[in-house]
């Protein structure tokens, strides 16, 4: 059997399929896995033999569906959709058109809007990976919570060590970024974070990022801090994914980093702002005590994946202290 999984939305969103597609390539070897995602994301599944990445430009449009579906519709005996929105549904229906099975991620969006509109945190709604296994099981497919982290790329690792040497002392990673501005702390939070890490001669910090105004950012925070390295946009995703391994701890947002982070078993520090864990994107097999969050606010989570305007002017989600942040590393 080969089965067609459709996740081609954001960094962080595929991350998080990659824990269940590995527990399914050890649990049905005989079978073949074709992952319909956004580009230059393969090597989160590199090492799994029976699973086959397929690049998919993300603004995939009408045309794009189509010749997707000539392209997989004969190599596909069955679709899983984890994404769900009116483009794959076309693709769902061209699949079933042409006798596949498809079975399509279940995401309550009603409920996490009401919850998004009036606040409410009594209860936690099912994670993503609840979703995607859930999805999975109605295709016919049994995975478990078995992932741990991916194989070493060992050429990737390689490469890291050339370019960053051995490891002494304490390698933090920091991941100021997200791409709403209600997920993102105030950057005087940010520089007071790196300012207070790189007082310990012991302490690496390494800043993570991408596109050009986050990367330029990044560079001239590196430049003004000791022992501080960006590597916004000088990696390739199996080169940070390695770094990744390396390093003591991520401090992250809510965002990809965290996700990615837990693809490496790395323990990651991440913030919350705007947005809430009740709404189910915490990273795979991170602790809750990690999270660092405004509880006090009656307001959160104003929104599922961030928002670039707030409701009151104030961001009061975001007003978080280095000091508290710093003080969870250190215990």
């Amino acid at each position: 059997m080969t089965y067609l999984i459709i996740r081609f939305a954001t960094l962080g969103n595929v991350a998080m399929t990659v824990p269940l597609v590995a527990s399914l390539s050890k649990r049905y070897p005989d079978d073949r896995f074709i992952i319909a995602g956004k580009k230059k994301l393969d090597a989160m599944f590199a090492s799994m033999p029976n699973v086959v990445y397929r690049e998919v430009d993300n603004h995939l449009n009408w045309h794009g569906v189509w010749q997707l579906w000539k392209m997989l519709r004969h190599e596909t005996n069955a679709v899983i959709d984890l994404q769900d929105v009116p483009r794959t549904r076309a693709l769902d229906f061209l699949m079933r058109l042409s006798g596949k099975k498809v079975t399509r991620v279940r995401y309550g969006r009603v409920r996490k809007h009401l919850i998004t509109l009036f606040g409410i945190k009594r209860a936690s709604l099912p994670s993503e990976f609840e979703r995607y296994s859930d999805a999975f099981r109605r295709a016919g497919l049994e995975t478990d919570y078995s992932f741990e982290a991916l194989k070493i790329n060992r050429e990737a690792a390689t490469a890291v060590h050339d370019t960053f040497g051995d490891k002494e002392g304490q390698w933090v990673g920091l991941a100021p970024f997200a791409k709403s501005r209600s997920n993102m702390l105030p950057y005087r939070v940010t520089k007071d974070i790196i300012e207070q890490l790189t007082q310990r001669l012991d302490t690496r910090v390494f800043l993570f990022g991408a596109g050009t105004i986050e990367c330029e950012m990044l560079r001239q925070w590196s430049s003004v801090f000791p022992r501080t390295v960006s590597v916004a946009g000088q990696l390739s995703l199996a080169e940070e994914l390695e770094l990744m391994r390396q390093l003591d701890v991520m401090i992250c947002m809510d965002s990809a980093n965290q996700h990615l982070s837990s693809l490496v078993g790395l323990r990651a520090i991440s913030v919350w702002c705007a947005t809430h864990p009740i709404i189910g994107f915490m990273g795979w097999k991170q602790r809750p005590e990690d999270i660092i969050q405004r509880t006090d606010l009656r307001c959160r989570p104003c929104s599922c994946h961030g928002t670039n305007h707030c409701r009151y002017g104030n961001y009061a989600c975001r007003q978080i202290e280095a000091e508290t942040i710093i003080q969870r590393i250190y215990e």
